[in-house]
């Protein structure tokens, strides 16, 4: 992979608008959160779950989240309470509990998204499409920079 110079201004320059885009996106999702009547860590987990190809057992949340098992029970009694995931005993090994999202929860959620998406949408419309996959490449490696920084997110859930 060819690495290209970077000067500490332009670092900073990137740094700050991580930094403001990280704060400005937590606050988005605390008040998506509140208007789900969730907190913020349980809106999280709940995106966590709805992402997974399949049922996730309260362990691997933990891992993803750097939870701990009994934190992870609380979010669940949340979930459940508010009738966005459900507890079901594994196939296999009937022992295990698993963690799925209810149908339709993701769903229910979805027109809280609806004006950031407009947004997104209406900015990258002012993007090349090949201006608009080197966003997608940039944001991809970041992701993938972020998962490896993660305890247990070195892959997707």
């Amino acid at each position: 992979m060819v690495k290209y110079p970077l000067s500490a201004e332009e670092l900073a320059r990137f740094a700050d608008l991580a930094g403001e885009s990280s704060t400005l996106t937590v606050l988005r999702h605390a008040r998506i959160a509140e208007r789900l009547g969730l907190s913020a860590t349980d809106h999280k987990v709940l995106e966590l779950a709805g992402q997974a190809p399949g049922p996730l057992t309260a362990g691997r949340i933990a891992e993803l989240t750097g939870l701990s098992t009994g934190a992870v029970t609380g979010v669940m009694d949340r979930l459940e309470k508010a009738g966005l995931a459900r507890r079901v005993r594994d196939t296999v090994d009937r022992r295990k509990v698993l963690i799925e999202v209810v149908p339709g929860a993701m769903e229910r959620r979805a027109p809280l998204f609806e004006s950031a998406h407009t947004t997104m949408k209406t900015v990258l419309e002012e993007f090349s499409p090949a201006e608009r996959k080197v966003l997608e490449r940039f944001q991809s490696a970041v992701l993938d920079g972020l998962r490896d920084e993660l305890p247990g997110n070195s892959s997707r859930p």
